[in-house]
Order: C-alpha cells, then structure tokens, then sequence
C-alpha cells in the first residue's frame, strides 16, 4: 500500500490499550446551560431536573445562569460573568445544553453564552473533546429546531455530542408550579439522556486529549519545529 503523502512518523497506529477509559480520582464535571432568564424558565427547570440526575449518578453539577450576561460585542472578556462562564467551561468535562425555541430556533440569550466561548486556547478549541448533551423545551407542539441547531454548534465545536436528545413539548403542562417536571415519557427521556452523557463522559474524559490528536495538527507542529531548529541565524 502506497501513501505517500503522508509523512508515516507522524501517523500513530492507535491501539486497543491507548484508548482504554482511565478512572479518575475526582467526579465527572458537567457545566450546565439554559437559555431563558424569564422567571418561570423551563429550560431552567429542565437543567435542575438534569442536574438532579446527574448528582444522583455521581457527577459534580455546576449551573451557569445568565442574567446580567451582557452581549458578545457590549463588553471585554474581563466581564465579571464571562469571566465566571470561562471559569466554570475549563472546570467543566462535559456540559449540558437546553434552550427554548424562539422563532423555530434557540433563543439569542442561550446563543450569547455560546458566542462568549473562545474560539481558540493556544491553537486548541476550549470545547474540544468536551462530552455535550442538548436538550429543547417548547411552547407548542414537538420541534427540534433548536436541537439541530446547538448539534451543528457542539460539531463545530469539537465536542462529543451524544446521539440520545431531549425535546419537551408544551413545556408549560409539563412541570409542576414548583418547577419540579411531572413523571411522563419527556420526563423518562430526560434520564436516558443523562444516563447516556455520564457514560460518554467516564469513557473520554481522561483520554479527550488523545482521542483529539490529529495527524495534521502534528504535522504543522513538526514542520514548525523544523524551521526553528534549522535557521541559519537570527
């Protein structure tokens, strides 16, 4: 076999053994999101139920909410609540997503927390190899507008986007007064949804650098070292 556009020291053979889930001291940190600062938010209720869950599976649970949040071009990163969001994102090795749909997509205050993401950290997306779960709640019928939008999102962001989602349909008949979810499917689909993001996040989370190391990232990184090396002078 000829591949002869490929410099074969730079290409790694990965084996069963480098790609083993490693256990961790500490538990699985999930950063949650939620896209609504009304005062009765479901997709805030729908980020507590999930972060109950989450809790009860073994996970340490931390909640960004957004109000005061200003938008991406009205203020400097050094924002009081960017600077939380940056904080609680490289505490994080998995997040949850929940927006409401607005206009047949997710709302620009859940967008806002999305634009203040760095796009890069040292050449390396601060997302990257991070696990994500999306989840959507509706004020009329079923819709997954805003789960295929935030899908595109946590692609483009280099995240481990888990196949399970959650959509909640007239959400307002399905939570209680006190913003506790009422027992149903939705409900149900909540905790596969969770189940499944906590396994994702025990099997990458100690191995997310290595299953994001990409041949072409090592090659630029060894072409950058030879030219270093091989100036003549300065």
């Amino acid at each position: 076999m000829s591949l002869q556009h490929i410099d074969l020291d730079l290409l790694e053979k990965p084996s069963i053994e480098q790609i083993q889930a490693k256990a961790l001291e500490h538990p699985p940190r999930i950063l949650l999101l939620y896209g609504s600062n009304r005062e009765r938010s479901y997709s805030r209720f729908a980020v507590l139920e999930a972060g109950r869950i989450l809790e009860y599976l073994g996970a340490e649970v931390k909640i960004f909410h957004p109000q005061g949040l200003p938008l991406p071009e009205d203020a400097e990163t050094s924002h009081p609540k960017v600077q939380e969001l940056h904080e609680l994102l490289a505490w994080s090795e998995g997040m949850v997503w929940c927006s409401p749909e607005r206009h047949g997509a997710m709302s620009s205050i859940f967008k806002a927390q999305i634009d203040w993401i760095p796009l890069a950290a040292g050449a390396i997306r601060a997302t990257q190899g991070k696990t994500l779960a999306l989840m959507q709640v509706c004020g009329g019928s079923q819709s997954f507008n805003a789960l295929n939008q935030m899908r595109v999102l946590g692609r483009w962001m280099r995240m481990i986007t888990i196949p399970n989602q959650s959509s909640v349909p007239k959400a307002f008949l399905e939570f209680e007064e006190n913003g506790r979810m009422k027992a149903s499917s939705y409900y149900d689909r909540i905790v596969d949804v969770m189940e499944e993001l906590y396994k994702f996040t025990l099997l990458t989370r100690a191995q997310s650098s290595y299953l994001t190391n990409r041949y072409s990232e090592r090659k630029e990184s060894a072409e950058q070292l030879s030219k270093r090396v091989n100036q003549h002078a300065l």
